[in-house]
């Protein structure tokens, strides 16, 4: 066989990364505009697409980049792809996985904001969400009964969620619960290792699981103080975007955490957004595919516009290019390090919590008779079944929306 010319073997060279980044380009393309069902669907088409069709890369080393994206916060399919991108064409690749699954979804969203927007005041719009609003609740419940079967493994875990959850309702700050709760349930599984008799453990956890207990009332009684004097904050570009930085630097778990922090910041602190309007926003979010986190899109544009959603979409998503980034290096490190998974099942246990209140009070909100309640409860019972992709919950249950205005 004749030797390839230098030219040519240059050639081939240059040519092999362009066409890797067009492979990554197409795929992340395709999925961004088809990826409906949220993360965990997310991670099914991506392991289906780069493990079992293209072999990019092993299954094995897939599950170990699943590990690396959990242990970092923000919007875990989005981090998956931003990081099948750089594997497979460098720091190209990085950027176009992550445009190419972002992309879609803001742009429909987008539109969707302004019809929204434009058209919110009419009777059917308030159908379609009526029937739409207890799909969204069943699919949170669903989403935290499997998180539940994986994170509460012992007494442990449900004993901190419980304490996050009513200091939650207590009006304790969400950033706190999240990190303390980490790290209360890291020194607590220290002490049950070193100090295993019950007595022992008993007569620590008890003063400080008080000592939480009288911090929440005192800010309880902070909150009722400033609540009922509270007005809605101006609405500037530039906290728009820091407010929406912090979500995406600081949020674990389920793109459904995210709620917690949503609710806490833009309905009672800034009050920026009604109950109902995060509601819909989530509802979006859930019909569209790709990221959950193009929840953002939706609620900039209807707080401020078109310069108000781009960046606010713009500030969810750049903590998870910076990170992938920068756990890079180390990420077979972090995997070996035994307090990192801990702390870990901290903030897991810690986030359920969390969800678990912002579906009790959105619940109040969109589960208002028996219909909404009989919605709910059904399609609740088909994630748990047949497991269907949640479009298509939502899609009846607007249908549902409308055949009850327009037939009753």
């Amino acid at each position: 066989m004749r030797p390839v010319s230098k030219e040519k073997a240059s050639a081939a060279d240059h040519s092999k990364p362009c066409h890797s980044l067009l492979e990554v380009l197409w795929l992340f393309l395709h999925l961004g505009c088809t990826a409906f069902g949220g993360p965990a669907a997310h991670i099914a088409m991506m392991r289906e697409e780069v493990v079992r069709r293209r072999q990019w890369v092993s299954e094995e080393d897939f599950v170990d980049l699943i590990g690396v994206t959990n242990l970092i916060p923000g919007p875990s399919s989005t981090e998956l792809a931003i990081y099948l991108g750089y594997l497979r064409a460098g720091w190209p690749g990085l950027l176009v996985a992550g445009v190419c699954f972002i992309g879609p979804a803001m742009l429909i969203v987008l539109a969707l904001a302004w019809a929204y927007v434009t058209y919110g005041a009419l009777p059917q719009i308030d159908w379609l969400f009526y029937g739409i609003q207890p799909v969204v609740v069943a699919i949170i419940a669903h989403a935290i009964w499997n998180l539940g079967r994986t994170v509460f493994k012992g007494l442990l875990p449900v004993g901190l969620a419980i304490l996050v959850l009513v200091c939650y309702f207590f009006g304790v700050n969400v950033l706190l619960l999240l990190f303390g709760g980490a790290a209360l349930y890291g020194l607590l599984r220290l002490l049950i290792a070193r100090w295993p008799t019950k007595s022992k453990v008993a007569s620590f956890v008890v003063p400080l699981l008080g000592a939480h207990f009288q911090a929440s009332f005192e800010s309880l009684g902070s909150f009722v103080r400033t609540g009922a004097v509270a007005v809605a904050a101006p609405i500037s570009l530039g906290v728009v975007f820091l407010t929406f930085l912090k979500f995406g630097s600081v949020v674990y778990g389920s793109g459904y955490t995210l709620l917690a922090f949503l609710r806490t910041d833009l309905v009672q602190n800034l009050h920026w957004l009604t109950d109902k309007q995060l509601l819909d926003a989530v509802s979006i979010g859930q019909f569209t595919p790709g990221p959950v986190f193009t929840t953002a899109t939706f609620i900039g544009y209807v707080i401020g516009g078109w310069p108000a959603a781009l960046l606010a979409t713009l500030a969810m998503f750049l903590p998870s290019f910076v990170l992938i980034a920068l756990i890079h290096p180390v990420a077979s490190r972090l995997r070996q390090v035994a307090w990192t998974a801990t702390l870990l099942d901290g903030v897991n246990a810690a986030a359920l919590a969390l969800m678990t209140g912002v579906l009790i009070q959105i619940g109040q909100h969109a589960l208002v008779d028996v219909l909404t309640w009989a919605v709910a409860a059904l399609a609740f019972a088909a994630l748990v079944r047949f497991k269907p992709n949640s479009m298509w919950l939502i899609l009846a249950g607007a249908v549902i929306g409308l055949l009850r205005f327009w037939v009753f």
